[in-house]
C-alpha cells in the first residue's frame, strides 16, 4: 500500500536510453535476465504478470504467443531485433535453455514487487516514479512517437491496451496532460 499523499501513478522512460542500459545490465551478467525484463517489456507492452511467465522457449521463434492473465485473450506478439538481441546475450550469460527466464538464483521466479524495487535503483531518479507499469507505458510512448503523434497510433494502442476508449489511452500515455499543460503554456 502506498503512503498517503504519494504519487502512484507510474511515469514513462526514454525508450533509447532504457534500451541501452538494458544491454548494458544483460551484457554485464549481473541480473541479466531482469535486464532483458526491461527489453522485453518496453518493446512488447506486456503487463509485468505476463512478462515473468515467459520462457526460453517462447523466443526460439519469430513471434511469442502469450495467453494474457488479466484478459484471458490470446495474443501473437512479433520478436523484434532488439528483443533477439537481448535474449542472444543473455543466452551467453546464462547457463539455463529452458523453463522460465525470470528466476532468482533459487530458481523461484521474481516477484513483481522484487522487480519494482529493482526498477526503481536502476531506472529511477528524483523526477520520475518508475515501476513494472512504466515499461509498458514505455513501449506505448514510443509507438505514439514513431507513428507521428497521431490518432491511428492511439487507436492501435487503445486495441492492444485493451482500452475502452481513445481518452483511457491518451491519459494513460500522459498525452492528456501534455495538452492541458500547452493550454496554460499558449496564453
Amino acid at each position: 500500500m502506498s503512503k498517503k499523499g504519494s504519487i502512484t501513478t507510474a511515469d514513462y522512460l526514454n525508450f533509447d536510453e532504457t534500451t541501452s542500459k538494458a544491454l548494458k545490465i544483460i551484457k554485464s551478467g549481473k541480473n541479466s535476465n531482469l535486464g532483458f525484463l526491461v527489453l522485453v517489456g518496453i518493446n512488447m507492452g506486456i503487463r509485468i504478470g505476463d512478462i515473468l511467465t515467459l520462457q526460453y522457449e517462447d523466443f526460439h521463434g519469430d513471434n511469442v504467443v502469450i495467453t494474457e492473465k488479466k484478459t484471458k485473450k490470446k495474443r501473437t506478439i512479433r520478436v523484434n531485433e532488439n528483443v533477439r538481441e537481448g535474449f542472444n546475450l543473455l543466452k551467453l550469460k546464462t547457463k539455463n535453455e529452458t523453463g522460465p527466464i525470470f528466476r532468482t538464483t533459487r530458481g523461484a521466479i521474481h516477484s513483481t514487487q522484487y522487480v519494482n524495487r529493482w526498477l526503481k535503483i536502476h531506472f529511477g531518479s528524483k523526477k520520475i516514479n518508475v515501476s513494472s507499469h512504466s515499461l509498458r507505458k514505455t513501449f506505448g510512448r514510443r509507438v505514439w512517437i514513431n507513428n507521428n503523434e497521431n490518432e491511428k497510433a492511439l487507436i492501435y494502442l487503445s486495441e492492444l491496451f485493451n482500452h475502452s476508449s481513445l481518452a483511457i489511452t491518451k491519459r494513460y500515455l500522459g498525452i492528456r496532460q501534455e495538452e492541458l499543460d500547452d493550454i496554460y503554456m499558449s496564453l
